[in-house]
């Protein structure tokens, strides 16, 4: 039998943000996650040969990135963009629904398997297409509390990363 070859897509920041991220409502507190103990538990775990790891660029995190690269992420960057919310606090943002599609579909004839890393329901019909293809091994969901109802077609793949928590954190 062959080596199932299988590669992860994450969205960096539905990762951090998610897991982050405190909800009150279900007396949810967030965590940090450690990106390197991540990438250890999906090769030990789930065989994964590469993960892609999709992040808005911002010059001054160049160390970080020397250090994700350095765990053995494979980085694609977006360029970021700053600008005021309402109430004039700056916020920057690097949306990278896109570049994550665009690069799963170029992999896609170089992996048996994707793992997607994300809740956000704009990637649906990447998951869609991937289970149509039997292509998709795992929606990791950053917080079980807080993912895109448009997902719950897909539960079966879903792992959520609040049960990891011990493992995971930083």
């Amino acid at each position: 039998m062959k080596n199932t070859k299988i590669y992860a897509f994450i969205d960096s920041n539905n990762l951090y943000q998610g897991v982050k991220k405190n909800i009150p409502k279900y007396k949810y507190i967030g965590w940090e996650i450690d990106l390197k103990k991540f990438l250890v538990y999906l090769r030990n775990k789930y065989k994964v040969q590469k993960a892609f790891l999709f992040i808005g660029y911002i010059k001054k995190n160049k160390r970080m990135y020397t250090n994700l690269k350095n765990y053995g992420y494979t980085l694609i960057f977006k360029p970021t963009i700053t600008y005021k919310e309402d109430r004039g606090k700056r916020k920057i943002k690097g949306n990278i629904d896109a570049e994550l599609v665009l690069h799963t579909m170029i992999e896609i004839n170089n992996f048996d398997k994707a793992i997607i890393v994300s809740g956000d329901g704009d990637y649906r019909c990447l998951i869609e297409y991937l289970v149509e293809k039997k292509k998709l091994k795992n929606i990791f969901i950053p917080n079980q509390k807080s993912y895109s109802s448009l997902l719950i077609p897909y539960r079966e793949y879903m792992i959520f990363m609040n049960q990891l928590r011990e493992k995971l954190k930083a």
